[in-house]
């Protein structure tokens, strides 16, 4: 009967070590997963904060498309109304050279 006692608690305390190396492990993975998620935090605030600053420069890129249109367009009727003006130029111009 003492024999069987002994056997028991020697298998108790192989127990006990083995449940405390597994607390430990698991413990471990504990505090890795929790700075996993603190990285993964850190990681979503950032996209978040790229997505904010990407919407922001397409505003911009379109305001600057817009600008760079309206500019082109005056920068047509610009020519064209030197073109008239050259024109007009010359009609004025024809008449007073010839004899």
């Amino acid at each position: 009967h003492e024999q069987l006692l002994k056997m028991m608690e020697e298998r108790m305390m192989d127990v006990e070590q083995k449940l405390r190396l597994v607390k430990r492990l698991l413990q471990d993975k504990v505090n890795q997963l929790k700075e996993q998620l603190s990285k993964n935090t850190k990681a979503d605030a950032m996209v978040k904060d790229l997505y904010v600053e990407n919407a922001q420069l397409l505003k911009a890129l379109e305001a600057t498309e817009q600008r760079q249109k309206t500019a082109e367009r005056k920068n047509y009727l610009l020519e064209e109304k030197i073109a008239n003006l050259n024109r007009i130029v010359r009609n004025l111009a024809s008449p007073s050279f010839s004899p």
